[in-house]
């Protein structure tokens, strides 16, 4: 198999909502096995997935540029993958073959409980479409990220985020160094700043359905994967499985977000 045949197939089984590859590779052998007369062993697939991890986000991202050519808002936000149960978390090994990626306990905001795991940092434009990504371990607060999105090419532009992000010391930094405005909403205590406008806390509701897409369709939070490296391909697997259902959708002139029915004739 080709590399692009790798990628193809990598990048379309998440965008069939197929995301194991023992279901795949059943799958393929038995009702296919005339489509796919070079198919090699599901191993060998899986280590030259990773080896082409670097080569499906560059794919994903020009894709992604044409789609959001002339965007100047964009939107932050995080979402928690966990890697097993919470119960397991002394006893687990996966993911441990080193210490600094391996992954640890995490608070969710949204569901008000703990899990163990990684945390996926996204930035998206305000049409829902990926603009940059970043996978932390789940004890990193979200704010500490921001001194990353300073290298991620953005710059002259808005970034909307929630309260988690909030922070003037930071907000200072990315306008200062790349003209970024970080905007966020208020706390109770700060009556005197101006309100968050309305429009931003609709334009927010992208990214949550985004998260809500993913976890759906892709399965975001349902793990395989026993090593960081087998974590991180699959999370830009499914990325930028989104993206490419996106484009079919701008292609055939349909809604963009509408995911579950771009393949369908």
């Amino acid at each position: 198999m080709s590399d692009c045949e790798i990628i193809t197939l990598s990048v379309l089984c998440e965008a069939l909502g197929i995301d194991s590859e023992n279901y795949l590779f059943g799958k393929l052998r038995i009702d296919h096995h005339d489509d796919f007369p070079n198919l090699i062993d599901r191993s060998n697939f899986n280590r030259r997935r990773k080896r082409l991890g670097a080569f499906i986000l560059r794919i994903n991202k020009s894709i992604a540029d044409y789609l959001n050519e002339g965007e100047d808002t964009y939107i932050i936000d995080s979402v928690p993958v966990p890697v097993c149960q919470l119960s397991r978390e002394k006893s687990s090994k996966i993911c441990k073959e080193n210490y600094e990626t391996a992954p640890a306990r995490g608070y969710s905001s949204v569901n008000k409980a703990w899990y163990y795991g990684y945390k996926l940092h996204l930035i998206t434009s305000v049409k829902g479409v990926y603009t940059s990504m970043d996978i932390t371990k789940a004890s990193i607060h979200d704010i500490k990220w921001l001194n990353d999105v300073k290298y991620s090419g953005l710059g002259r532009c808005v970034i909307i985020g929630d309260k988690g992000y909030l922070s003037n010391d930071y907000q200072l930094d990315l306008f200062n160094s790349c003209q970024i405005k970080l905007e966020t909403p208020k706390r109770k205590n700060q009556d005197k700043l101006s309100p968050f406008p309305v429009s931003y806390a609709k334009a927010r509701k992208r990214i949550e359905t985004l998260f809500a897409q993913l976890c759906d369709q892709q399965m975001l939070k349902r793990n395989y994967a026993k090593t960081k490296n087998g974590v991180a391909i699959r999370l830009v697997c499914k990325i930028t499985s989104v993206t490419f259902l996106q484009y079919v959708n701008f292609c055939n002139n349909k809604p963009l977000n509408h995911l579950k029915y771009a393949l369908a004739s």
